[in-house]
């Protein structure tokens, strides 16, 4: 069953993130210099040192829960209330948001270990594969 979404960013470092999420595989930017992983992607340089040598890579998946929250109040048409959300730190790196599956955030707790799935999802701008973290 696809889930209707929000709409996505779209744009060429974007467009880059959700054809690697078609793959059913979590990619990110790193940058060359400093070894960051950035999450968002960007178009020009790294954060961390401004270099432009930034380059995609595969990542694990796996992450543990940093925080989590119920949204009761509505944002999008799409999402009804309540709305669970996590905060994922991944291994590399990067702070993730996204939704827990498989479990409630009231199960959730601080160093939960998690990984990456994929859901089907659809906007506007068509079907594609969300990621989402389950717990292992």
């Amino acid at each position: 069953m696809r889930h209707r979404r929000p709409n996505r960013v779209f744009g060429s470092v974007h467009d880059e993130f959700w054809r690697r999420c078609e793959e059913r595989a979590l990619w990110m930017q790193q940058c060359a210099e400093c070894q960051l992983v950035q999450w968002p992607p960007v178009e020009v340089e790294c954060e961390g040192c401004a270099s432009t040598a930034l380059a995609w890579i595969q990542l694990s998946g796996r992450g543990q829960v940093m925080s989590w929250c119920t949204f009761e109040r509505s944002y999008y048409d799409q999402l009804p209330v309540p709305w669970d959300t996590i905060v994922v730190e991944l291994e590399e790196g990067p702070v993730f948001v996204s939704n827990p599956f498989g479990f409630a955030v009231s199960d959730a707790a601080v160093g939960m270990p998690v990984r990456v799935t994929f859901i089907e999802c659809g906007d506007d701008g068509g079907d594609y594969l969300l990621p989402v973290f389950e717990q292992g």
